[in-house]
């Protein structure tokens, strides 16, 4: 029997994962997906909010703006890519400069710290691309950007390091109470666990009204979003918001942690919880959206488009603790925006809740750094001479996009919590992220998770599951 089993690799569930590993305790992270990252953590505006959209008292409004807080000192603590490049919500009608200052003031209440509103003339100072009819701004200097799969995959492996159990392509198909705790049953087998953690995201509520009979519901709230090259990514230096609706906080723009625009998302309530496919309708709304803030976007470098959903709870709040009527199941449940934002501050939270139930003691042994996966490209270039001729596959570069060479992806393959997969790859080194989108690398990294993980070429798949690039008849080497 484990003592803790989290249900969903995703930013909470594996934040709370390295937080618990800080504890003496048999630890397992299950995971349907073939690897951690693969839900609503992989498809977000990768954002980390400032902390004034939260309504003042909330559980979202206190962990976005401690998830905020710790953030740097996280990116440093487990080596993953954060800026602090501020945020602005942006009016363009006279008449609604009253509800950027009804931002400002709920902002105060939350504690977010040196916001301003600014008048037109100072935001088209900051952001000479705002469109002419933005009369005022509210500035927020805390905001960043970060990798949503660069923290996510540092939690994990600082977790796996620290003696944290990943079962992935595990799926849990239920969950019933026996004594001591609970029985999972899984497409892999039966587990048994003495306190569950839900952090399962969209299926949160699934799993909860398993147990409970006070329900909760959670609706897929699809984003939709275009990314675009990196010729674009100065187009704006901060992120850049509407006045925020019912629905979310709207059609942003901003520069990512890499250097390119993203533009998006769309709020769109579905039932089909998996439906992550782009819509005509979808792409064409926001990008008229983002040009009422932001003049002269140049969609024609548009690389991408994806979407993503969000687990939007019908009370619109972070549900975390114990359940009532069922003694050692913890939700984690309603993570939407700015569920990214308050991750590090949701893993302490969820460690200090499961430590006190279970009366852990501290592990004396616990690891709390984590080193990334070496860039050559950031060394000088003495340094990156030498490394080539000691490790020449370093020298070998595979993306030519992003640069990345044979020797980061054989990194990445071989950490812990390792990638097995193109998409695996892709969100730890970024060979096929770039402008061709893996047109090029994609054969040669699959040659490369071929040859290191000692299977056939038509076993590599984009992303798990039934995903193979290669199908029809092959020849014995593949």
């Amino acid at each position: 029997m484990y003592d803790i089993m989290i249900i969903g690799g995703g930013a909470a569930g594996c934040a709370a994962a390295r937080e618990l590993s800080r504890y003496k305790a048999d630890i397992c992270v299950v995971e349907k997906e073939e690897d951690v990252c693969a839900g609503t953590s992989k498809a977000n505006s990768a954002i980390v909010h400032a902390g004034y959209d939260a309504e003042p008292g909330s559980l979202m409004a206190k962990l976005n703006v401690k998830g905020n807080e710790m953030m740097e000192a996280m990116s440093k603590e487990l080596d993953f890519d954060f800026k602090r490049i501020g945020s602005m919500v942006v009016c363009v009608h006279e008449e609604d400069i009253g509800k950027l200052e009804e931002l400002l003031e709920r902002g105060k209440k939350n504690g977010v710290k040196d916001m301003r509103i600014l008048n037109a003339e100072e935001a088209h100072a900051l952001e000479p691309n705002l469109t002419e009819q933005v009369v005022a701004a509210l500035y927020a200097p805390t905001a960043g950007i970060v990798c949503p799969f660069g923290m996510t995959i540092a939690y994990a492996e600082n977790a796996a390091v620290n003696g944290v159990e990943f079962k992935l392509n595990t799926k849990v198909e239920k969950i019933e109470k026996i004594e001591g705790g609970y029985a999972l049953t899984t497409d892999q087998g039966v587990f048994e666990t003495k306190v569950v953690i839900n952090a399962a995201g969209v299926y949160a509520d699934y799993f909860h009204n398993m147990v409970s009979e006070e329900k909760i519901h959670i609706t897929p709230r699809r984003g939709d979003y275009c990314l675009l090259d990196k010729t674009a990514g100065g187009h704006v230096s901060h992120t850049i918001f509407p006045l925020p609706d019912r629905f979310g906080k709207g059609v942003l723009v901003t520069p990512t942690i890499h250097g390119n625009l993203l533009v998006g998302p769309t709020a769109i309530d579905i039932e089909d919880k998996e439906a992550t496919a782009t819509t005509r309708e979808g792409l064409d709304f926001l990008i008229n959206k983002a040009g009422e803030a932001v003049s002269d976007i140049p969609m024609r470098q548009v690389i991408t488009s994806f979407a993503g959903l969000r687990a939007h709870e019908d009370h619109h709040e972070f549900i975390i603790g114990e359940v009532k009527d069922a003694k050692g199941f913890v939700d984690v449940a309603g993570i939407e925006s700015p569920g990214l934002s308050s991750a590090p501050a949701i893993g302490v939270m969820v460690s200090q809740i499961v430590s006190k139930m279970l009366d852990l003691s501290e592990n004396p042994d616990f690891i709390p750094v984590r080193r990334g996966i070496l860039n050559p490209n950031k060394l000088s270039f003495e340094d990156r001479k030498a490394l080539i001729e000691a490790r020449p596959e370093y020298g070998n570069i595979i993306c030519r996009c992003e640069m990345i060479t044979e020797g980061e992806i054989i990194d990445a393959i071989h950490r812990p919590v390792g990638a097995r997969s193109l998409d695996g790859v892709k969100r730890r080194t970024r060979a096929g992220m770039g402008r061709c989108q893996a047109g090029f690398c994609s054969p040669r990294t699959m040659e490369i998770l071929a040859r290191e993980l000692h299977v056939r070429m038509a076993d590599i798949t984009k992303s798990g599951g039934h995903s193979k690039l290669i199908v029809g008849q092959i020849k014995d080497q593949l």
